[in-house]
């Protein structure tokens, strides 16, 4: 065969070296996003080779080409022909000017009548850059700790909350036994006629929570309805069995239930040409659930504890009394009880939001263990913060988006309440409940993932959908509902055995059934959250429809009719 034979055994060995390379490193290790352990392999190629192969005989010429058209042009590992020599990309082997190239005397001149050809020169592609899909996958796994002064401060407050509780507790204890005969007398009728209505009122309230959320799962359209219009009914009924007691205490607690259901059945008056639109979202947002069995343990286990919690707290708030100034200690304690159940709320909300935001983002099955824990620890801080904040500047901006509704003639009273409603507007793009997906599937900090939502929405043009959504209304008119079933149930009940404790009773059963139930609900929102975020963040993923496309071009079509959402005015954005 002569020259060629030898290009021919090389060729060979080198295809078998290169068969043997790919079976070693076909073993790679498969990382879990989950647990950080993402790899992003670079390959660093020199861009600078340059061969010359004019000097090829035809055979060689034929058979290497063949070989080349074979290759893709962007395989860093692409063949090259210098001299009979095979050489690739990333191990080029020049010999050195002083030594003899080896090969030179194998080399057949073309013959005189053939035509020079232009020189031929291979350039490797540059080193690959990660993926945005890779980058998106190191930034899932961020593992810093996020509003960590938050944090300490949650940390220190329950270290003084449950020192205190302790305390209290050891104080009832011995008004018990060594305390006077009237402040044991006294102390015995609380624990007789006040602790079993807390405890039941607690036991119902979980009852509760689960009935609601399995209700909204299976039912949702049915149950918007329901949930809007039983709050009503229910809080209207709890305020006139309270006033039918014609005591002073029980009046005005029973006035302000009243109040509220009149507010409750103007507002589902108002919402109702969203309910529509609300109930095929939750509909669709709560599908990957199925995919997910063990979603609700984490909801398990903040109601868990959060009863423990609430049976030592009673205990507490029995043992304030035989304190000094038990007012202020009782006020301390129920804020405490609320930023408390509320962060258990809120890493449940972490929890599933990590989870089906990863189904969304990368379409995987994440463990629910893990993101719990990632909850319960790296994100715990902006939950602690977010639990302070977004209550208070949601309730601040529903009340100056209520000023906004009324118009008069008082130009400067409605400039000074266009003015408030513009402030609460910059605040809630610092701090709002949709932060939470961007907290747990990127490890943002709670400003940061507010704004960076917000941004999102901005710049799909989804503001007059988010705004209209009605869910966290559901949610919170949810436990609503639980809070006004604990009030008639515990206030009859009390006014049958002791009439006096009837509106403590009414106050404290409708906190526990309110925050409890608010825990439980915490799963179908973070679901509707999830889907108007990660859609938001990539509206062309192929696991969202046209839901919210659709409703946009009727939106700016205005062939799609909606109650506005107030906001201000451009005469006073402007200046």
């Amino acid at each position: 065969m002569g020259a060629s034979d030898p290009v021919v055994e090389r060729e060979t060995q080198n295809k078998e070296e290169e068969e043997g390379g790919g079976e070693g490193g076909g073993e790679e290790e498969v990382k879990d996003v989950e647990k950080g352990e993402v790899v992003v392999e670079e390959k660093v190629v020199d861009s600078n080779s340059n061969v010359n192969i004019n000097n090829i005989n035809g055979e060689q010429r034929g058979f290497n080409a063949s070989m080349m058209q074979t290759l893709n042009p962007t395989n860093p590992l692409r063949i090259v022909i210098n001299g009979g020599r095979r050489v690739t990309a990333p191990r080029i082997a020049t010999p050195p000017p002083s030594q003899p190239s080896r090969q030179a005397p194998r080399i057949a001149t073309p013959p005189p009548s053939q035509p020079s050809r232009p020189r031929s020169i291979s350039t490797s592609p540059p080193a690959p850059t990660p993926t945005p899909q890779q980058a998106s996958r190191t930034a899932l796994n961020s593992k810093k700790y996020t509003n960590k002064i938050s944090l300490f401060l949650f940390v220190l407050h329950m270290i003084l909350a449950i020192g205190l509780v302790g305390f209290l507790v050891f104080k009832g204890i011995q008004g018990l036994i060594l305390a006077s005969e009237s402040i044991k007398r006294k102390e015995k009728r609380v624990l007789k006629y006040l602790l079993p209505q807390v405890e039941a009122a607690s036991l119902l309230s979980i009852s509760l929570s689960f009935s609601w959320q399995k209700a909204v799962r299976v039912w949702p359209k049915f149950m918007v309805h329901f949930i809007l219009w039983s709050s009503f009914f229910l809080s209207l009924s709890a305020g006139i069995l309270l006033i039918c007691f014609q005591k002073p205490a029980t009046d005005g607690v029973g006035v302000c239930f009243i109040a509220f259901a009149i507010g409750n059945g103007l507002y589902a008056c108002w919402v109702s040409q969203r309910i529509g639109f609300c109930c095929k979202v939750l509909i669709i947002s709560l599908q990957p659930v199925s995919k997910f069995s063990d979603l609700n343990q984490p909801t398990y286990w903040m109601l868990g504890t959060g009863f423990l919690w609430m049976s030592f707290w009673i205990l507490a708030v029995i043992g304030a009394l035989n304190f000094y100034f038990p007012p202020l200690i009782i006020i301390a304690l129920v804020l405490s009880l609320a930023w408390t159940t509320e962060v258990m709320r809120n890493v449940v909300n972490l929890t599933v939001c990590r989870v089906i935001s990863l189904y969304y983002i990368l379409g995987m099955q994440s463990s629910t263990q893990f993101c719990f824990q990632r909850a319960l620890t790296q994100n715990l801080g902006s939950a602690c913060l977010g639990s302070l904040f977004v209550p208070t500047i949601e309730a601040l901006r529903i009340v100056a988006r209520g000023l906004n509704l009324l118009e008069g003639e008082d130009e400067f009273m409605f400039s000074c309440a266009h003015c408030c409603l513009r402030i609460m507007e910059s605040i809630f793009r610092c701090g709002n409940g949709w932060a939470y997906v961007q907290i747990a599937a990127y490890g943002k900090g709670f400003v940061q993932a507010s704004q960076d939502t917000w941004a999102l929405f901005e710049r799909q043009e989804m503001e007059p959908i988010v705004d209209s959504d009605i869910t966290s209304s559901i949610c919170f008119l949810t436990g609503v509902c639980s809070g006004c079933i604990c009030v008639i149930v515990t206030a009859a009940w009390t006014a049958k055995v002791h009439q006096p404790f009837t509106a403590t009773i009414s106050l404290l059963t409708f906190i526990i059934g309110y925050l409890m139930t608010r825990i439980a609900m915490a799963l179908p929102q973070a679901c509707v959250s999830c889907y108007y975020v990660c859609y938001a963040q990539n509206p062309d993923n192929r696991l969202f429809d046209s839901t919210i496309k659709d409703r946009l071009s009727l939106m700016k079509a205005g062939r799609d009719v909606v109650v506005p959402t107030p906001r201000v005015p451009h005469r006073f954005r402007e200046t």
